[in-house]
């Protein structure tokens, strides 16, 4: 039997962090399919990742100095907050490629493969007992990405799905190694907090490669710039807040109805529909992350009543 999660902090809220959790994944959607149109008209990956970052940044401190409540942003852990900046760049690199390289429900589903990473992490780093339940969902899981990502899949739907399925599929192991980190931060930080230092790491990161990327734009691409930047701290801050009151494996569940808005998305904005492959492969992606998204839970509760 695995080893059941340490117990859940005493401000959780279940039902909210769903409804967060749901509202994030609307956002998250909303956000590539911009990232993919402003992509279209020419406007290089580095300056979009600096705009995503800097805008926040902007919004947040306009915030706080209107609201008086610039004391949130003090912190102990800077080094922590840096460190998930890191590990968020990345992750953002490889997740908006990803969403320019292939159709938006093809890397939607890639993303799907985070949980499936998570269970991997949890045996490998965090050392912890896991059951036969959950390595059976990382294999169908992963049947499922490989039904996606087959040589005749991948010639259909062209000559650069192939770097689009490694970006997707690495943007999925680095998004689980992110909501640990967040779970972390959010146990003694406020999410303005952790949302503005990620934005704020983030945009300096970036800033040097503007005068190498950056070129005149229209009004209509600053429109998508600064949509780009406030879609994205909606989205961080309603994912933070999730994970500060509801565990990982309890919110993730609404991460798929991110699929619904892609497709729809794709379909009426780039007159595009994902491959045949990916329905073959959805379910079993999906299908795994509810298993462990449903043994996780079972998990809490059992160790809540041993508790009791």
């Amino acid at each position: 039997m695995a080893t059941p999660a340490k117990s859940p902090p005493a401000d959780q809220r279940p039902l909210y962090a769903l409804v967060l959790r749901l509202g994030s994944a609307l956002m998250i959607a909303t956000l590539y399919m911009l990232i993919k149109l402003a992509a279209r008209t020419g406007i290089a990956l580095g300056e979009l990742m600096f705009w995503r970052q800097a805008v926040p940044v902007v919004v947040l401190l306009i915030w706080l100095v209107v609201t008086r409540q610039c004391g949130l942003l003090r912190t102990r852990r800077l080094g922590s907050h840096a460190g998930r900046a890191v590990t968020g760049m990345l992750g953002m690199a490889l997740s908006f490629e990803a969403s320019i390289l292939l159709p938006l429900a093809v890397s939607t589903v890639l993303g799907f493969s985070t949980p499936l990473f998570a269970v991997i992490l949890t045996a490998l780093v965090l050392r912890e007992v896991v059951g036969k339940w959950r390595w059976l969902a990382v294999a169908f899981g992963f049947l499922g990405v490989l039904l996606i990502a087959r040589p005749s899949a991948l010639a259909a739907a062209g000559p650069l799905s192939h770097l689009g399925v490694a970006t997707g599929l690495g943007s999925g192991l680095i998004v689980a190694i992110i909501s640990l980190q967040i779970r972390d931060l959010s146990r003694t930080e406020a999410s303005l907090a952790t949302v503005f230092y990620f934005s704020m790491f983030g945009a300096l990161a970036t800033a040097p490669l503007l005068p190498f990327l950056m070129q005149p734009h229209s009004a209509r691409q600053w429109a998508m710039l600064i949509a780009i930047g406030v879609t994205g701290t909606a989205a961080q801050l309603l994912l933070t807040n999730a994970l500060r009151y509801g565990s990982v494996a309890s919110v993730v569940v609404m991460d798929y109805t991110a699929l619904i808005w892609t497709v729809l998305y794709g379909w009426q904005v780039f007159d595009q529909l994902p491959p045949a492959a990916t329905w073959t492969g959805t379910p079993l992606i999906v299908a795994a992350g509810l298993i462990i998204a449903w043994r996780e839970h079972r998990l809490v509760r059992m160790h809540m009543r041993s508790q009791a």
